[in-house]
């Protein structure tokens, strides 16, 4: 958890790159400079300086690897000026999923390495099921484009 976002239940996984809840999502930290909120139950009102997307997943279902590749997009598409928070309902499975989308997509980071980083950073993390092979097919639709 970050200590500098007092109030917040954020959770830093690399330098630039944010798992958090609906109050994260709802009350935004000014350090942060883009919000992906995907969590299908819920919309937020964005303050006009975050850069904000919504991308909506079912709470605890497969992720559907056509909206996953567009959330990972939308994460590297921002991350570079950005510090990005992605958030769903809690900040444990949905947010948390499309964070280890992008770094395996995007970052090229190996599946096992992700999962470890992740548990580490987010105590109680729980990743969509079967997310390792919505990855893979999220990785073929990438190469394809």
């Amino acid at each position: 958890m970050l200590s500098a976002y007092t109030g917040h239940a954020m959770h830093l996984i690399t330098d630039r790159l944010l798992v958090g809840n609906i109050n994260d999502a709802v009350q935004p930290p000014v350090q942060i400079g883009a919000l992906l909120l995907v969590a299908e139950e819920y919309t937020v009102e964005a303050p006009p300086w975050l850069a904000y997307g919504l991308s909506p997943f079912k709470d605890f279902g497969e992720a559907n690897p056509r909206r996953l590749a567009e959330a990972v997009l939308w994460v590297e598409q921002h991350i570079r000026e950005n510090r990005v928070m992605v958030c769903c309902r809690a900040g444990m499975g949905r947010s948390v999923s499309v964070v280890m989308a992008y770094l395996c997509c995007v970052e090229n980071m190996a599946y096992a390495d992700v999962l470890k980083l992740v548990m580490t950073r987010r105590p109680g993390a729980m990743p969509l099921p079967n997310l390792e092979h919505t990855i893979e097919h999220v990785l073929t639709l990438r190469k394809a484009a």
